[in-house]
């Protein structure tokens, strides 16, 4: 049966207190955290590292790297203001012309018990597009079957979503590191991961899986600074609470879990402003990362629409290079082609999805090619009815 409107409604009612005095208790704290930052922001980038050095490197959450002069709430004006789009995307195309961003992106169809043999599809799509006058562009896909074998499972009732999560961000790596190889030394080219390069998500699973996605952003992170190409780890939502937990620790304010980086920076931001680069110090998955490498993830915070601000993670080299405010431009262009998001990302999305059809189509090659090579590979009958429909 469909949800009765009224009962929510009665049920929200009768337990308003309970989000009146969550609401006001997590506010009440953002604002002792908002006052502290205020305090930090105005403190040389020496003194607040002389703070943190009673702690742990990875129990700092992040440390001043970008140390330009103190400014104000950790925000550097962007000072970009237009009067219509058209003068927005004409101070993008100033910028981004002949400049070619590069995504990538995939999608999967899990093993199914409507099948009697475990298998798997994983395919991934990308798209480059060179900002040139005559809207030069290159988008493909590659697809992998993933059998028994790969999916290490004896039975289709086998849990084994995570093996094919594994395989397409694997996929999506190993094209990023391929089109870094082919651009080696490219001084107008601009990589797009859609995520984090610090594999929190990672903590949750086993040492093996731990370990597979550590290697993945490892190699990542190595070819970026090896091939001299620009990456820029997106996360249009983020949780992070790397800058909220240093403020903990310089101010000795009590945790608050609820407490996220973006809000703590909202308030003051508008279009196009973003945080000086810090060094990413967060607690957890980043010990297991090479010495190296963990040293050596910078990220910022920027403005780029109606919401909180959006997660920017790139290599220390671009900041080392002194080509940091070049790229953060180029995002701010994608940004604006794509109306708030990255077109280059969004695009890379609709180029690599496996659409319900797709599914259909998958299954039924799936059973010829079995039919074909006389192989014990059985539909239920629920699936053979709708791949007979379509």
């Amino acid at each position: 049966m469909p949800l009765k409107p009224s009962q929510i409604l009665n049920l929200l009612k009768a337990k308003r207190d309970d989000f009146t005095r969550f609401d006001k208790t997590a506010l009440q704290a953002l604002e002792k955290y908002r006052f502290a930052l205020t305090e930090a922001s105005q403190e040389p980038a020496e003194t607040l590292l002389e703070q943190l050095d009673s702690y742990s490197i990875y129990d700092r959450g992040a440390e001043p790297l970008e140390t330009t002069n103190p400014c104000p709430n950790w925000i550097i004006p962007a000072k970009l203001n237009w009067q219509s789009r058209e003068e927005s995307f004409a101070w993008a195309r100033d910028r981004i012309t002949g400049i070619a961003t590069f995504a990538v992106d995939g999608s999967q169809i899990y093993p199914s018990k409507d099948l009697s043999i475990p298998v798997a599809l994983v395919q991934i799509g990308w798209y480059e597009n060179f900002h040139l006058p005559d809207g030069r562009y290159e988008k493909d896909i590659t697809t992998d079957v993933m059998t028994p074998t790969d999916l290490k499972v004896s039975s289709s009732s086998e849990p084994v979503d995570r093996r094919v999560n594994m395989r397409r961000f694997e996929m999506e790596v190993e094209r990023l590191i391929q089109y870094m190889e082919e651009r080696s030394n490219c001084d107008n080219c601009l990589a797009f991961f859609d995520g984090s390069l610090v594999v929190t998500f990672a903590e949750a699973f086993d040492d093996d899986t731990r370990r597979f996605y550590v290697n993945c952003i490892t190699r990542l992170l190595q070819a970026s600074e090896q091939h001299r190409v620009p990456l820029i780890g997106y996360v249009d939502t983020s949780y992070a609470r790397d800058l909220t937990l240093m403020l903990q620790r310089l101010y000795r304010l009590p945790e608050v879990n609820s407490i996220h980086d973006p809000p703590l920076l909202s308030r003051h931001m508008q279009w196009g402003d973003r945080t000086p680069l810090f060094y990413c110090r967060r607690p957890g998955i980043l010990k297991q990362y090479p010495a190296t490498i963990a040293n050596r993830i910078a990220f910022t915070y920027l403005k780029a629409h109606e919401g909180y601000p959006i997660r920017l993670e790139l290599p220390v080299w671009i900041y080392e290079a002194g080509i940091h405010d070049q790229i953060l431009d180029w995002v701010r262009c994608e940004i604006i082609i794509g109306g708030g998001y990255p077109y280059v990302i969004e695009t890379a999305d609709q180029t690599a999805v496996l659409k319900n059809d797709d599914r259909h189509v998958f299954y039924r090659l799936l059973q010829d090619w079995a039919d074909a090579e006389e192989l014990n590979l059985r539909l239920s009958r629920k699936m053979v009815s709708k791949v007979r429909r379509r």
